[in-house]
């Protein structure tokens, strides 16, 4: 039996309950140093862009660090180009003193970017959902546990970027839904990742035009059914029928992951099943809802994303982290 497991059931046999702690991170485009085609132009390695071996390690120790500092038990990645890229990360996190020794990216599909976990705790199967044929939609990655005798689901997203309409994540949303709708909602699950959709888009999204083409329909509120679970998590009233998003789980000024022109949205979400919010073997923790916003990780009043030059061609600078903050919650097992 792997070590972390060990300690999760000496925990329990002592305190009756331990902290399962999951996380979620958009990196900002952690590509290798191999050319496989699919780059883009300022990642193609060993060109002027000063895409090279010192600016990558430089990318891969500066992800570790936050990766680090949260010290999840689970976390699940979006923005991630290879498997290799996904290697070399986490034995950058193993020099550093944290070993996942589980991990899997969904590579089934030859898009630019890719989501990916890293996990101390093994799992039963992944496996990838093909959000159509297309190259500009990346797959979600399925990850099913089984910790305590009790299954737990995790779904791994990164939709479509507010480039484009909204009728291109509801095409992620509609996936998602039916998969979930497979497993049964009665059941443990956790949808994470880079939604590119903030928590209440239907709100949000009325006024623009650009992205409004679904006659107010958002995939993250209507189609996965978390529109009307607004109240804190100890609150909520059971209905198997809706989905909760746990930033309704603390402070409205602490709900954001991602600043653009000034502007805080929670781009990043972790949401649940129902059943994760009743007193079970495995159960959401209250009011552990957080995204990580250690001093380092901000410029100012924005966020220290990955520093390229203004002016083309772009240049990376070797400073910098992500444009996303990391979100993290923790979980309950008895």
């Amino acid at each position: 039996m792997k070590l972390s497991i060990i300690l999760l059931l000496f925990n329990a046999i002592l305190f009756g309950e331990t902290n399962l702690k999951i996380a979620t991170y958009n990196v900002e485009n952690l590509f290798d140093l191999q050319r496989s085609g699919h780059e883009y132009i300022e990642y193609i390695p060993n060109t002027n862009a000063n895409w090279n071996k010192r600016t990558y390690k430089i990318k891969l120790k500066n992800s570790a660090k936050v990766i680090i500092d949260i010290n999840a038990d689970i976390i699940a990645l979006q923005e991630i180009e290879s498997l290799q890229a996904l290697k070399d990360l986490r034995y950058t996190l193993k020099q550093n003193g944290l070993f996942y020794q589980y991990f899997k990216i969904a590579n089934k599909k030859n898009t630019t970017i890719k989501v990916a976990i890293l996990s101390k705790i093994p799992f039963i199967y992944t496996k990838e959902l093909s959000v159509t044929s297309s190259y500009k939609y990346r797959n979600i990655l399925e990850v099913k546990f089984n910790i305590n005798h009790q299954e737990l689901y995790l779904f791994v997203n990164h939709w479509k970027s507010k480039s484009g309409p909204e009728s291109r994540r509801i095409v992620s949303a509609k996936i998602l839904r039916k998969r979930v709708k497979e497993v049964g909602k009665d059941k443990n699950i956790i949808l994470l990742g880079d939604f590119n959709s903030d928590y209440e888009e239907y709100k949000l999204f009325k006024r623009k035009r650009k992205h409004n083409d679904t006659n107010g329909r958002t995939g993250i509120n209507d189609v996965l059914h978390t529109k009307y679970q607004t109240s804190k998590a100890s609150d909520v009233k059971s209905n198997e029928k809706f989905l909760y998003n746990l930033w309704y789980d603390t402070n409205k000024e602490e709900r954001y992951t991602y600043i653009f022109r000034g502007k805080k949205e929670a781009m990043d979400s972790i949401i649940v099943s129902q059943s994760l919010l009743q007193d079970r073997v495995i159960s959401y923790q209250h009011n552990s809802i957080s995204a990580f916003k250690a001093d380092y990780i901000f410029k100012g009043k924005n966020i220290y994303r990955w520093k390229m030059s203004w002016k083309k061609p772009y240049k990376h600078k070797g400073k910098g982290y992500s444009d996303h903050l990391a979100v993290t919650a923790d979980f309950v097992v008895k």
